[in-house]
């Protein structure tokens, strides 16, 4: 193993620290607990990171918000990885887009199902906190982002008046009438991610490689995001890829194209 590797398998060793602490944390500190797990990249990291720290067995529920447009490959590996993980999967379907406020932008309004989804699980589960694998690379919006987040009881966001972390030190308690989101991953970075689920061999959909000259690089609903011109077909390529690329991660999301302030509205109004 070259100099090089050796040091970053260090930084990826203390990211993984750092990640498995906040998730010990929130299990300790806060009750009851889930994750929600998109299925993409990042949550499918952090699932992994959860059975590291709890010895195999992820011990809270794991939760898809599902609006039943998830690309077709994504439902496969789902069931697949919950019968090789044995995990304690709960659906929420979201509420239909019909139902959503109509003077948003047609993908926004498309995207905020999943926002309804979340505060209809928190009604009916009553959850005082929900990881969530976001990271603060992603989105100008995510940068500003606390480890542990505190939300109203309809998830509206004042990212103006967020909790100081200092020296790693949370914030755990939870008001009256409120939950926390919880953000393990925050710190990383999108190569980060792929360093990491190349050493760790976690698995991953298949549509995040190349085929005919286009791969998605953000996995979301197959009505409002799209793939992104590339050639990468292995985790090696695209670990390259990413070294050059000016492209946006999130550039097959129609929504963050849709209107300049369409993520801002989606984040506030308690969108992950």
């Amino acid at each position: 193993m070259s100099a090089h590797n050796t040091a970053y398998d260090k930084y990826l060793d203390r990211l993984e620290a750092e990640t498995i602490y906040i998730l010990r944390e929130a299990y300790n500190k806060v009750d009851p607990l889930a994750m929600l797990w998109s299925i993409g990249k990042d949550s499918n990291a952090l699932l992994w990171m959860a059975r590291k720290a709890f010895f195999g067995k992820v011990p809270f529920p794991v939760v898809q918000l599902d609006t039943g447009m998830e690309l077709d490959e994504v439902y496969a590996f789902r069931d697949q990885i919950v019968k090789d993980w044995d995990l304690n999967l709960k659906i929420e379907m979201c509420p239909p887009e019909e139902d959503m406020d109509k003077t948003l932008p047609p993908a926004t309004r498309a995207a905020m199902r999943k926002t309804e989804g979340l505060k209809q699980l928190l009604v009916s589960e009553d959850y005082k906190g929900v990881m969530a694998g976001i990271r603060r690379d992603e989105q100008s919006m995510r940068a500003k982002e606390r480890v542990f987040s505190p939300r109203s009881t309809h998830g509206d966001w004042d990212f103006k008046n967020q909790p100081a972390e200092i020296w790693d030190q949370y914030k755990t308690d939870v008001p009256g009438g409120c939950h926390l989101r919880i953000h393990p991953i925050l710190s990383w970075t999108e190569i980060d991610i792929w360093r990491y689920t190349k050493r760790e061999n976690i698995p991953v959909v298949p549509l995040y490689f190349a085929r005919d000259g286009k791969r998605y690089r953000s996995l979301g609903e197959k009505n409002i995001t799209f793939p992104v011109k590339s050639r990468a077909s292995n985790i090696d390529e695209i670990i390259e890829e990413l070294q050059s690329t000016k492209t946006s991660e999130r550039a097959g999301r129609s929504m963050d194209n849709e209107s300049e302030n369409s993520f801002e509205i989606l984040r506030t109004r308690g969108y992950m």
